[in-house]
């Protein structure tokens, strides 16, 4: 099994438009296609695809045909669909394992949940190889298993990310079958996701939805923009319900549908109510309320006790690989965005009624 991951968006260059790690290709099988293993077929079909990944995906059951598991001597047939879910880790780097303290929200044999605390670069990158959470959890897996060394270490299943300045929760798999269960549930945006938010602004409705494309910036590269009328970039859903006004900031909780690159920071800031002090899309200064001193000095205070943008990932639910049974893990706010939110409440209630 491969060690290699792919790029992280830490230094906010994601070469990815996605928080999901993997991909589904579609082949509908030609109506003169003669009988032949699907192994083969394949190999002929994906571009810089080997007979040994081929083999490897279909019996990890990530190669359906007609909606069902097959084997690597299968014989395709006329008008045969086959859905191919390819993981995106061909140029990454080699993880090494090294001693990071993990916050472990739950693990059995199947996947292992970790409430990631913001400023945890997830896995490694260009110019950030090492001190990531994948470095932890792949010295935690070592040190459970004594004959796993760094040539043998399995994949440990990332088949999502959340941004480095993001706290909360994340699903990791532990065994293939584990990585094709979830990878094919992110695909199906089945998994829940619930997100809390501080975002600047008085959001006018009580609840809504943001449908717009997110992709790469066209002039800023680092960056990732909203495409409301769908011409570029890739599809992206955001549910949102407003949990408590504070006049000039509002606290909002945010459903996924999809889980694009950056999603909520660049939807909210789409719609005009960016994440708090969140310096990559225009959260990290005054945007809404006066600018006499003493509020000024309050948003600077606020700033200082939450440095990052005001995003945590407060609730994952999916379906258990081995069980079928429905998980639902929720997590507490993190102290930072505790007090920010306390903060803001106490100002409202002095000087906002």
């Amino acid at each position: 099994m491969s060690n290699k991951l792919p790029p992280e968006d830490n230094q906010e260059d994601s070469a990815e438009v996605s928080e999901e790690l993997y991909e589904r290709m579609s082949i509908k099988v030609d109506k003169g296609q003669e009988p032949l293993r699907i192994d083969k077929f394949l190999v002929q079909r994906i571009e810089n695809a080997s007979r040994n990944k081929v083999q490897k995906a279909i019996d990890a059951g990530r190669v359906l045909v007609n909606s069902k598991s097959v084997q690597s001597n299968y014989k395709i047939k006329a008008s045969d669909e086959i859905i191919v879910y390819s993981d995106k880790e061909a140029h990454g780097e080699e993880i090494i394992p090294e001693k990071i303290p993990l916050n472990i929200f739950y693990e059995d044999d199947d996947v292992l949940i970790i409430n990631k605390p913001a400023g945890l670069v997830v896995h490694p990158a260009s110019g950030n190889y090492s001190g990531t959470l994948i470095n932890g959890v792949a010295y935690y897996l070592q040190q459970k298993n004594s004959s796993i060394n760094e040539e043998t270490l399995p994949r440990f299943g990332l088949v999502h990310r959340i941004d480095k300045n993001t706290s909360g929760l994340m699903v990791l798999a532990k065994t293939e079958k584990a990585v094709t269960s979830l990878a094919k549930q992110f695909f199906n945006h089945t998994v829940k996701r619930q997100y809390i938010a501080l975002v600047w602004g008085d959001i006018v409705n009580d609840s809504g939805t943001i449908v717009a494309h997110v992709g790469r910036h066209k002039r800023f590269r680092k960056l990732f923009a909203a495409y409301p009328d769908g011409e570029y970039g890739k599809e992206a859903i955001t549910h949102y319900t407003v949990l408590e006004r504070f006049g000039y900031v509002t606290l909002v909780q945010c459903v996924l549908e999809t889980g694009r690159t950056h999603q909520i920071r660049v939807h909210m800031q789409h719609i005009g109510h960016p994440l708090f002090n969140d310096d990559t899309y225009g959260g990290d200064k005054i945007v809404k309320g006066t600018v006499f001193s003493k509020y000024k000095q309050f948003v600077e205070n606020c700033f200082a006790i939450c440095p990052r943008h005001a995003l945590h990932a407060k609730t994952i639910g999916f379906i258990h690989p081995s069980t079928n049974k429905e998980m639902l893990f929720e997590s507490e706010l993190p102290d930072d965005m505790k007090n920010l939110i306390e903060k803001w409440r106490d100002y409202t209630t002095k000087n906002l009624k």
